[in-house]
């Protein structure tokens, strides 16, 4: 273990707005943004109401062009070949949708998958006909080729489209996306990579990892504005996209079609979340991603050791584990009776003293995820730790 005294861990925590007295531990599933993230919004949306039809029709185009350009620069490819979402549930939505499915197709999706994804492909698949499998991934490996053969082992030849996490939401292991990409281009399937944990987070060269979708929300590492996503989408399959709520499809300022026109005015909305992008790509490029991607890793190490103290048991090995989140399983607690649909009662319960860190279950075990971010600090684990039962 790294010595933990050598950081300043309050040095970013000021430019949080954190509520007083909540130790958060969950910037996995709702990330807050920094305050100069925060101004910048508010900046834009006094533009946009101090003059809507200069705002919407003249200027939205090209300034989410920029937007697109910021963001494509972190992706190592053309903001030209994005599309701003909500989130990454509606990016995989339209993924869902435009995918041609016939009767007895099948869609492989693995059990690390995040449940919303398993459950609108599922929808999808039930409308055509067709049908999802799922491939059984170990937490562990030796080899990513390993792991990739044991996902291939589900492919058959009415396969049509894999669907993978880069991270996963419940695990927190960052899977071979490249590799699995590269093979089901080669055998004719078409990849759509669920990505929201990824970005920032990890190195994300959509190129370099090879997939036809990659769909991700910019609300967790990024700390991007709530409502704030995107949807890579290869080249060759731009120009069919359809969108998953039909509005004029057109541009507003008059220019020359684009294929994002489509996606890009679904009518009366608020866009600041999206132009507010890349001022959260330069709050972290400011800081330094590497050094951010550090102290946010020995976090999430610390974490594992300290919980692993008092009878939690890692999930995956570090070399796995996305560098600030860490997954427990709690063999010590006991399941509950009200799982699915409530909180589970040791969530409350550390809600209650002001800790916030999801507890769910995953292959019929219970699970504790610490996720973290800049403004956060080994008190922070500490006090968790303190609230858990021990085994």
């Amino acid at each position: 273990m790294a010595d933990l005294s050598q950081i300043d861990w309050h040095r970013w925590h000021g430019e949080w707005s954190l509520a007083e007295g909540v130790t958060y531990l969950n910037h996995g599933s709702f990330g807050p943004s920094p305050l100069s993230v925060q101004r910048e919004r508010q900046r834009w949306l006094a533009e946009l109401e101090a003059q809507p039809m200069e705002f919407f029709v003249r200027r939205l185009e090209e300034e989410l062009g920029r937007a697109a350009a910021s963001i494509g620069g972190l992706l190592g490819c053309r903001g030209d070949d994005l599309i701003f979402v909500p989130n990454a549930s509606h990016g995989m939505n339209i993924v869902a949708a435009n995918i041609p499915l016939q009767p007895g197709d099948e869609v492989l999706l693995t059990n690390h998958e995040y449940g919303a994804v398993r459950r609108l492909w599922g929808r999808r698949c039930s409308e055509a006909g067709a049908k999802t499998t799922l491939a059984t991934l170990p937490c562990d490996w030796d080899d990513d080729a390993d792991l990739v053969d044991a996902l291939f082992e589900r492919v058959t030849e009415r396969t049509r489209v894999i669907v993978v996490s880069h991270v996963s939401s419940q695990t927190a292991i960052v899977f071979p996306v490249a590799e699995i990409c590269r093979r089901a281009r080669a055998a004719g399937i078409l990849t759509a990579v669920d990505g929201p944990h990824a970005v920032a987070m990890v190195t994300v060269d959509v190129a370099a990892i090879g997939c036809d979708f990659y769909a991700a929300s910019c609300h967790k590492w990024l700390s991007g504005p709530f409502g704030s996503g995107f949807l890579y989408v290869r080249r060759e399959h731009q120009s069919d996209l359809k969108p998953v709520i039909t509005s004029w499809g057109k541009s507003l300022s008059g220019r020359s079609p684009r294929w994002q026109d489509e996606f890009h005015w679904p009518g009366t909305f608020d866009p600041t979340p999206y132009l507010t992008l890349p001022a959260a790509v330069e709050f972290l490029e400011q800081i330094g991603l590497e050094g951010f991607r550090e102290q946010t890793r020995l976090l999430a190490d610390y974490a594992r050791e300290q919980l692993s103290a008092i009878g939690a048991e890692p999930v995956t090995s570090p070399q796995h584990c996305a560098p600030p989140m860490v997954s427990m399983h709690l063999p010590h607690v006991p399941r509950s009776d009200a799982w699915p649909g409530k909180p589970h009662p040791l969530q409350v319960e550390l809600a209650e003293q002001g800790i916030e860190a999801p507890i769910f279950e995953w292959q019929e075990r219970l699970h504790l995820r610490v996720s973290c971010h800049l403004y956060n600090a080994p008190a922070d684990i500490d006090r968790l730790a303190a609230a858990l039962p021990r085994r």
